[in-house]
């Protein structure tokens, strides 16, 4: 390094850099989230292509209580939409019902992951993030809050069970209270909400359309059969 341009200007430079690269890279990929057909509400077919079946419907019943609204991947707690889904909006709206009234919430997408909970679960289940250096974004787009969301159903070692095998087996009860520690609205945490209770039949719902989409989709049903992971 020379003598006129100082460890200060550098560092200064490299941040300025970075800045720049992010930004870019967030505009490239910034696009106003439109309502589709295809986003019509919480029970709407995922993006995520394949998967297994019993945990497909299982992420429809966490939307259809989390986030049962027109276009579900864009939505913020307290109904309003994000306008970039580049990353998680990471914006905290006021709780105005329930036991948490008073404090604020930065829940947000299909599955109202927390701005903490999406950066600790992107962390680990991701299939693309972006990095520079020792910083990584994670795109919140609909196809990755599905991916992560799946990946984090089906990974064992985060629930103390095999999900899938639970479900397999017919106790979907049982998973909906293990999972209502992180989503409470699913009927047995801290707070219910309309759907709580109809959700197990939903699941049935959901479940017997993901199994009729898989039998009805050879390269999806030969892909899940021979390794049960998701295609983007």
């Amino acid at each position: 390094m020379s003598k006129g341009y100082s460890l200060g200007k550098f560092l200064t430079h490299a941040t300025i850099l970075l800045w720049l690269m992010f930004a870019v890279q967030g505009l490239r990929g910034k696009s106003p989230v439109v309502e589709t057909q295809e986003f019509k509400g919480g029970n709407a077919p995922l993006v995520m292509q394949g998967g297994d079946p019993y945990i497909r419907a299982l992420m429809r019943t966490i939307s259809m209580s989390e986030s049962n609204y027109p276009n579900p991947y864009a939505i913020i707690h307290g109904g309003e939409y994000a306008e970039d889904l580049t990353q998680h909006p990471d914006r905290c709206t006021s709780i105005t019902v329930g036991p948490n009234t008073g404090r604020c919430s930065t829940a947000a997408g299909r599955y109202q992951f927390l701005s903490t909970t999406w950066t600790e679960k992107a962390r680990i289940y991701h299939p693309y993030p972006s990095r520079f250096i020792v910083w990584e974004r994670y795109s919140f787009e609909p196809q990755y809050q599905d991916a992560v969301l799946y990946a984090w159903l089906t990974d064992p070692a985060a629930w103390g069970s095999d999900l899938r095998v639970t479900l397999q087996q017919g106790y979907v009860r049982d998973v909906l209270a293990k999972l209502s520690n992180t989503w409470t609205s699913l009927g047995y945490g801290i707070e219910t909400n309309s759907m709580s209770a109809k959700l197990p039949e939903l699941y049935q719902q959901f479940l017997q359309e993901e199994l009729t989409a898989a039998a009805n989709s050879p390269t999806n049903l030969t892909q899940r059969r021979q390794t049960n992971d998701p295609t983007l």
